[in-house]
């Protein structure tokens, strides 16, 4: 099964478009073909869902970028540093989520990370409308990734 993490705070604008895409993604999928999970932030707790999963998506927004471009890139195995050094909550990255679920599950699952561009981050609720405009490619990019073996 696939597991959809969507991250990113939907009361900062753009930044909500995380949420936006695995709730999409989610519901395009066939019933039961995936897990979404939407977050404010990546924590170590998610390391064990991620061990346990077939495939990781992971989707936020990015801060850089023409706005509305979507990124689709393979998140390949973490670097030399070990996943189990002290820091703090908020330097968990998608890569050190992987890594943690190897090291203290014994499994690291093919994960991809979907970015899309973001034009505000300002308070607010609602995404800008160049992001609504890109939210389905990232959908769809997610649904084909969910189709394969």
């Amino acid at each position: 099964m696939m597991l959809i993490i969507g991250y990113g705070n939907p009361l900062r604008g753009d930044d909500g478009v995380g949420w936006r895409v695995a709730e999409a993604a989610g519901t395009a999928l066939p019933e039961g073909a995936a897990t979404v999970l939407a977050v404010h932030q990546l924590t170590p707790e998610l390391s064990a869902p991620i061990s346990r999963a077939g495939r990781v998506v992971f989707v936020d927004a990015a801060a850089e970028g023409e706005p509305g471009t979507v990124n689709c890139f393979a998140l390949e195995e973490a670097g030399q540093r070990p996943a189990l050094q002290p820091s703090g909550s908020h330097q968990t990255t998608p890569d050190a989520l992987l890594a943690m679920a190897g090291e203290l599950f014994g499994r690291r699952p093919p994960a991809t990370m979907v970015t899309i561009a973001g034009e505000s981050f300002a308070v607010s609720e609602a995404l800008t409308p160049v992001v609504v405009a890109a939210v389905p490619e990232a959908v769809k990019y997610i649904v084909a990734l969910g189709r394969q073996p």
